[in-house]
């Protein structure tokens, strides 16, 4: 099976990130999976930063996945 990877989007371009879903989560459910959990990061903790949501993220086996950015498509 071929891996399965969300990206993060953020307006300013260094935040975006990359992660790699469980194999064992569908589509619909990862993203709403990972949008409860990088909200309750945020929540929790003020002034959060990407090392926090990523602890969380992998915690639940979304893993980081390093990327290059590429030029803009428009």
């Amino acid at each position: 099976m071929s891996e399965r990877l969300m990206i993060l989007p953020a307006s300013d371009f260094s935040r975006i990130r990359l992660v790699r879903v469980p194999e064992d989560i569908s589509e619909r459910d990862a993203l709403r999976h990972a949008t409860a959990l990088i909200a309750g990061v945020q929540e929790s903790q003020a002034g959060c930063d990407w090392e926090d949501v990523e602890a969380v993220l992998e915690d639940h086996g979304f893993i980081s996945v390093p990327f290059e950015l590429g030029p803009a498509l428009d």
